[in-house]
């Protein structure tokens, strides 16, 4: 539980984190979601974007931003559980919890190589391309088809 726990950094500490993995040479790819109810697209999506190289640092919407993208009763879990899970990940070096409406702000921050997103979007589509080109890195489209999503399991469930 304790190597679970470690991953999960403030932005400051993330910061120094991400500065030792570049010195040491690895490469960063950042991947970012709600990750409400994680299913096997989330982990198709982490593996895609691990095999890109070097650390994944997986930033998760808080709370507030998941209510404002998915509407009252949302999230189902609680944002400390959402990141205590996706840390338990073997392909995930580190996650952050980040209030913004999007991943500008980290991106300018850790100047990632890649920034991972799912087969949802195109590398046009991607609302942050234009920072994270302005940073050096660039956009990977990963994972598989978008056939799963925690919105679709939420409305099953309350059907059945």
């Amino acid at each position: 539980m304790a190597d679970t726990k470690n991953k999960i950094e403030d932005r400051e500490s993330l910061r120094k984190r991400v500065a030792e993995w570049r010195a040491a040479g690895e490469s960063i790819t950042l991947a970012n979601g709600c990750f409400d109810l994680l299913h096997v697209g989330h982990i198709r999506y982490f593996r895609g974007a691990k095999e890109l190289g070097g650390k994944l640092v997986v930033a998760i919407n808080a709370d507030s931003t998941v209510r404002t993208l998915k509407g009252e009763g949302r999230p189902r879990t609680p944002e400390s559980e959402r990141a205590e899970v996706v840390a338990a990940l073997a392909d995930v070096d580190a996650v952050i919890i980040f209030p913004e409406p999007d991943v500008r702000a980290l991106i300018r921050e850790l100047r990632p190589n890649f920034h991972a997103k799912g087969t949802d979007y195109t590398v046009d589509s991607v609302p942050e391309r234009d920072v994270i080109k302005e940073v050096g890195g660039r956009v990977a489209i990963v994972g598989d088809p978008k056939d799963h999503s925690s919105t679709e399991l939420i409305n099953k469930w309350k059907k059945s």
